[in-house]
């Protein structure tokens, strides 16, 4: 099982936050970082500060060496998609070709409302994803001269420089051209599906158990195949809620911790909790490498460990701990 640290940025996180949680996760292993893209503060505090994720990454890419960065996902609607290339393409040099990048069709409205943000129906922001991965795949890949005419988005003469750096390990065309992996995710719909089949390396589950990541899986392979794509070239990853304690009473600690960051009653069972028990990774390190293995026999190969508590900096230093290459 391969491991990546996942936050959730907006829950009021600075740049300075963000660099040591990546900072620690590079100490601790972790093959990568990514962290989510929103704008509106949550959960928790709806007034909390946020970043800007692209411009996070740029930083962690300076500060950090070894490990690989990315977001998960950045949303069409904040973006233009040609401008998107840009700025991911740039911080991938930035980074020395350590760029991993996410593409979501957005979901919040919450994120674009307050900044004059459009946030069209689901159609139209699925058409408009359509046409990102577009860009990106023809942008990087194509020869200068490359024309698209998508759905919302038209190019001509497409030409991008630099191009992405070239490192051992990424997708490469025929013709050398490589290009950073492209992750798409969410919780398993047909179209979504299509799309990760005809344009993604990764497709990441969110919000599951491992036996229905066992069932969605097995739709993505039916998709890849009627596309006329090997299914073993898309990586299984999920994204899974993480928190793990050395013993018991650390473990109830920072139960309790969570509970008050995300502004429940700590001292109260709370029906929140219990409904992500079976499909989150809870417990000790024995309990959470056995959760792992359910993962991995319902075909992860990649987990996103999603830390909800990203200012217990000792909590990072026990997944890796206790998880990376244990597992």
């Amino acid at each position: 099982m391969r491991f990546a640290l996942m936050i959730e940025a907006q829950q009021g996180l600075s740049y300075a936050d963000q660099l040591a949680l990546a900072r620690r996760a590079e100490a601790a292993g972790f093959e990568a970082f990514f962290r989510s893209d929103h704008y509106a503060s949550f959960p928790g505090p709806a007034d909390g500060p946020t970043t800007d994720a692209w411009t996070i990454l740029a930083g962690l890419a300076r500060e950090t060496e070894r490990i690989t960065l990315g977001v998960l996902v950045s949303p069409v609607t904040f973006r233009h998609p040609g401008n998107f290339v840009k700025v991911v393409t740039t911080v991938d040099e930035m980074s020395g070709g350590r760029i991993e990048v996410g593409v979501g069709a957005g979901w919040n409205d919450d994120d674009h409302r307050p900044l004059g943000l459009a946030f069209p129906g689901i159609g139209e922001r699925a058409d408009l994803m359509e046409d990102q991965l577009a860009l990106l795949h023809g942008l990087w890949t194509e020869p200068d001269g490359w024309s698209y005419e998508g759905h919302r988005v038209r190019v001509e003469g497409g030409f991008l420089r630099p191009r992405p750096v070239d490192v051992p390990g990424r997708p490469r065309t025929a013709d050398g051209r490589v290009r950073p992996r492209i992750l798409v995710g969410g919780e398993g719909s047909p179209r979504g599906f299509r799309i990760a089949a005809r344009y993604a390396d990764e497709f990441n589950l969110t919000s599951s158990s491992p036996e229905r990541a066992a069932r969605k899986y097995a739709e993505l392979d039916a998709a890849c195949r009627a596309a006329g794509r090997e299914p073993a070239s898309i990586t299984h990853s999920a994204m899974v809620g993480t928190l793990l304690g050395a013993s018991a009473a650390e473990l109830d600690r920072r139960r309790a911790a969570l509970m008050t960051a995300l502004g429940h009653d700590a001292a109260e069972e709370d029906p929140w909790y219990e409904a992500r028990i079976g499909r989150w990774i809870l417990g000790t390190p024995d309990e959470a490498r056995a959760t792992v293995r359910r993962f991995a026999d319902a075909g992860v190969e990649r987990i996103m460990l999603q830390d909800f508590l990203p200012r217990d900096l000792d909590m990072v230093d026990l997944m890796g701990r206790e998880l990376v290459d244990k597992v």
